[in-house]
C-alpha cells in the first residue's frame, strides 16, 4: 500500500512505545491523572494507533492556531480539525498541570492508564474563532454547541506516549488499527481500495454505489463506518454493524471488507471531509467516496443548511494531490422498477419511471410496521432493523404527570396503570413521587437542587424502562420547567415522552386535602412546600392538561389513552 499522507510514515504510537510499556505503566501509577471523556477517548485511540497521523499528541497552541486559521499544523502538514484536550481551570490547578509536567491519561470506564502526556503548553483558546473558522459559526451547529456548552475553558497541548490500547468488548475482530488494516489489504493482494464512510444503515442503493465505484476504478471496497460518537439521534452502532454484517455477503466474492472506525465525529462538513480523507489514507485507502453534504448536520431550526451540498467535495478535491487519495463523488442512486436495477439519477433518461424511499419514509415504515420492499433493502437487513425498531405498538413510552400535591395526579397515575395493564402487550411501571422519594431519593431534601436531582433520577429510570419497551407512568410534583425539559430530553433518547399537566387549582387541592399536609405547611411545620412557600412553574408545553376540579379521574385517563392511541402506541396490529 502507499504511504500515509504528507510523505511520512504511519505514526503507530502503540507499536513505537511497546518496548517501554512496563516502564511507562509503572511511571503512570505515580502521576496525577486526567480522566478522559468519551470524546477524548475516541481522539486518543486514533492518536495512539496512527489514525490521526501525523499527530503524536493533542495540539499545542501553535499547532491549534495553525489548524484553525489555515488547516495546517505548525510544520506545514495538512490537518483540518483541532484535536484538543480540554480541561477546567480547577482541574489544572488540582493536578498541577503546567509546561514540562507529565500526566497520565485515564479511561473513565475501567480506570486504566492508557498514555502519558508531556505537557508543552496550557492555553485558553479563542472559541468564537474556532467555532467560526472550523464549523461555520452557527450557534445551532452540534460542534459549536459542544464547544461552548461542554468543552472546558483551557486546552492542554503535548505529545503522548502509549501505555496500552483501549479495551473494546464489541466486534473486536472488526476493529483494525491502520497498520493492521494495511497488512490485511496486503495479505489479500489489494492495491486499490475505495473507502466508504457511513454513520447510517446501508441498503441496496449503497451497495450499488460502492460496487460501481470499485468497478470503475478496478478496486476493492472498505466499508468503514463510524462507531465512536456520531450525530445525536443516529441509529446505535450495534444495530448498524449488524446491518453491515448482513449486507457483506451481497457483495461479489472477496470484493469488500468491513472495518470499524472509533471516531468522534464533529459533523464539520468540508473540514471534516478533509479529515476523513486523511484518516482513510492512514488506513490504507487509495480512493474515498465523498457524499453530498458529507458529514454535515443537515439544517438549523430555520431550515437553512449548515453547508452547501457540494462544499465537502470541493474541499477534498482542492487538497487532492497533497492528501494523496482520490476523491470519488457520491452518486445519488435511484431504482428503475421496469428494468429492476439501480442507476445514478443523472444517468436516467427523462420519462423513465423511478422509485425511492427517503430516510423519513423508512423510519415511518419501521415505526408502523409497514412493508419495506426488497427493491429498497435486502430482507436480512430489514430483519435487523425491525429487531431494533419495533412498530409503535411495541415501543416503550413515558407519561409524565406534573401538578400540585393532592392535584389528583397520583390517582390518575394509578388508574392509568390499571388501564394499561388490562390492555396488555407491554409491561407497565408506575413511578409515584412518594415512592421514588422513599426508594431512590431518601437522602434528598426539597431545595431547588435536590428537587432537580430527584427528577433527574426519575427521568433516568423512566428512560431505561422506556428503552426496554415498557409503558412508564411517572407522577412527581416536578415544579420546575428546566427539570421537566431535562426529563423529556433524557427519555426521548429511548422513546416517546408525554407531559400531562394535572392543572387542578391550588385552592381546590388544598381544600380537598384530607391528610392535612397543606395545613402543616401553612403552620410552618413543613418547609419548602410547593404552592405554599415554594413556587410551581406551570408548563406551557404540555401534551394534555386536565383539571380534577372540573372532571374526574376516569375521564382524565380516557383522554390520556386517546392521546397514546393517536400516536399508534396502543393500536393492535
Amino acid at each position: 500500500m502507499a504511504n500515509p499522507p504528507h510523505g511520512g510514515i504511519l505514526k503507530d504510537l502503540i507499536a513505537r512505545d511497546a518496548p517501554r510499556r512496563q516502564q511507562l505503566f509503572d511511571e503512570a501509577e505515580g502521576l496525577p491523572a486526567i480522566v478522559l471523556t468519551e470524546r477524548q477517548l475516541c481522539d486518543l485511540e486514533l492518536i495512539l494507533n496512527g489514525g490521526f497521523s501525523p499527530l503524536e499528541g493533542f495540539l499545542n497552541q501553535k499547532d491549534y492556531e495553525g489548524v484553525v486559521n489555515n488547516l495546517r499544523l505548525a510544520d506545514g502538514n495538512l490537518f483540518s480539525i483541532p484535536i484538543t484536550l480540554d480541561l477546567s481551570k480547577e482541574s489544572i490547578e488540582e493536578l498541577g498541570v503546567k509546561p514540562g509536567a507529565r500526566v497520565a491519561l485515564r479511561d473513565f470506564r475501567d480506570d486504566r492508564n492508557l498514555a502519558i502526556i508531556t505537557v508543552e503548553d496550557v492555553y485558553q483558546p479563542d472559541k468564537k474563532k474556532e467555532a467560526q473558522e472550523v464549523f461555520g459559526g452557527d450557534p445551532e451547529h452540534p460542534a459549536v454547541k459542544y464547544l461552548f456548552d461542554t468543552a472546558q475553558e483551557f486546552y492542554i497541548g503535548g505529545k503522548v506516549e502509549a501505555i496500552d490500547r483501549l479495551n473494546h468488548y464489541d466486534y473486536v475482530a472488526l476493529r483494525y488499527t491502520p497498520a493492521e488494516l494495511r497488512l490485511h489489504f496486503d495479505k489479500l493482494g489489494w492495491s486499490r481500495v475505495v473507502a466508504f464512510q457511513t454513520r447510517n444503515p446501508m441498503h441496496r442503493a449503497h451497495r450499488e454505489l460502492t460496487v460501481r465505484a470499485a468497478r470503475a476504478r478496478q478496486a476493492n471496497v472498505l466499508i468503514h463506518p463510524v462507531v465512536g460518537l456520531t450525530k445525536p439521534g443516529d441509529i446505535d452502532h450495534f444495530t448498524r454493524v449488524r446491518v453491515y454484517q448482513a449486507l457483506l455477503p451481497r457483495y461479489p466474492n472477496g470484493m469488500a471488507v468491513l472495518g470499524l472506525l472509533p471516531l468522534a465525529m464533529r459533523m464539520g462538513g468540508p473540514r471534516e471531509a478533509i479529515w476523513h480523507a486523511i484518516i482513510r489514507k492512514n488506513h490504507g485507502a487509495t480512493h474515498f467516496i465523498v457524499g453530498r453534504d458529507h458529514a454535515g448536520p443537515g439544517k438549523n431550526s430555520k431550515g437553512v443548511d449548515f453547508y452547501g451540498p457540494y462544499d465537502a467535495q470541493y474541499a477534498v478535491e482542492k487538497y487532492r494531490d497533497e492528501l494523496g487519495i482520490e476523491v470519488v463523488p457520491f452518486q445519488m442512486m435511484t431504482y428503475l422498477p421496469d428494468s429492476d436495477e439501480y442507476k445514478p439519477k443523472d444517468e436516467v433518461a427523462e420519462g423513465v419511471r423511478t422509485l425511492d424511499i427517503s430516510g423519513t419514509e423508512l423510519r415511518k415504515r419501521l415505526r408502523t410496521g409497514q412493508e419495506i420492499p426488497e427493491w429498497f433493502s435486502y430482507p436480512e437487513v430489514v430483519r435487523v432493523l425491525r429487531e431494533s425498531h419495533p412498530p409503535r405498538n411495541k415501543q416503550g413510552f413515558t407519561v409524565f404527570l406534573t401538578g400540585y400535591q393532592n392535584s389528583g395526579k397520583d390517582a390518575i397515575a394509578r388508574a392509568l396503570n390499571v388501564t394499561l395493564n388490562q390492555q396488555g402487550g407491554r409491561s407497565v411501571s408506575l413511578l409515584l413521587g412518594e415512592t421514588i422519594r422513599h426508594e431512590l431519593s431518601a437522602e434528598l431534601g426539597f431545595s431547588r437542587e435536590d428537587r432537580d436531582r430527584n427528577i433527574a433520577r426519575i427521568a433516568f429510570v423512566a428512560s431505561e424502562l422506556t428503552k426496554s419497551g415498557a409503558a412508564v407512568i411517572a407522577a412527581p410534583i416536578a415544579p420546575f420547567e428546566e427539570a421537566r425539559q431535562h426529563a423529556k430530553e433524557t427519555v426521548e433518547k429511548n422513546g416517546s415522552f408525554f407531559l400531562v399537566h394535572v392543572a387542578t387549582p391550588l385552592e381546590f387541592a388544598e381544600k380537598t386535602d384530607k391528610r392535612g399536609i397543606y395545613a402543616k405547611a401553612r403552620n410552618g411545620e413543613i418547609k419548602g412546600f410547593t404552592g405554599v412557600d415554594d413556587p410551581y412553574e406551570a408548563p406551557n408545553n404540555a401534551h394534555l392538561s386536565v383539571d380534577l376540579s372540573k372532571t374526574n379521574v376516569r375521564t382524565a385517563v380516557h383522554q390520556i389513552v386517546l392521546l397514546l392511541e393517536a400516536q399508534g402506541l396502543l393500536t393492535q396490529l
